[in-house]
């Protein structure tokens, strides 16, 4: 008696869950008072995620192309910095807690570079002082021009200018 029970909730369960895998074969227009078909334009969202995502492994990991003078800039300018985590297709560095030559005060920092051109946009500075205390926007901005030049000088260096 309990194996047919069992065995009819499972046909039941994938007879319901077969309706709905075939979603874009047909849609019904019910305008909405807008004047468009919002189940028609939730379903050519390209952004729209399903539980099903999470088994597709084109959108797993995304790789970002970094800009080569500016990993190496970030590096040498923060070598004072002990290095935690780099991630090089990801465009991330994070260091720890380090004093800047001449500084009393110690600081980690977390880079992230995410575009391959060499432009201020593509560069991104995060420092934290020792105990969580905030750092000021013109000491972030004094590293992140350090980064940039030494950048800009590298690729001179290279004879790509």
């Amino acid at each position: 008696m309990r194996l047919p029970t069992i065995l009819g909730l499972i046909m039941l369960t994938a007879a319901v869950s077969a309706c709905g895998q075939n979603q874009s074969a047909s849609t019904t227009y019910t305008p909405n008072l807008a004047g468009g078909n919002s189940d028609e334009r939730e379903l050519n969202d390209p952004n729209r995620s399903t539980i099903w995502d999470i088994f597709d492994r084109s959108t797993a990991e995304q790789v970002t192309n970094v800009n080569r003078y500016l990993w190496a800039a970030s590096l040498d300018v923060l070598s004072f910095l002990p290095v935690q985590e780099v991630d090089p297709f990801t465009g991330v560095i994070v260091t720890g807690y380090g004093t800047p030559p001449g500084g009393g005060r110690s600081y980690r920092a977390t880079v992230h570079i995410s575009d391959p051109a060499l432009a201020a946009r593509s560069l991104s500075v995060a420092l934290q002082a020792n105990g969580g205390a905030p750092v000021s926007a013109a000491t972030t901005r004094a590293v992140e021009d350090a980064i940039l030049s030494r950048a800009r000088q590298l690729r001179i260096a290279d004879n790509k200018f």
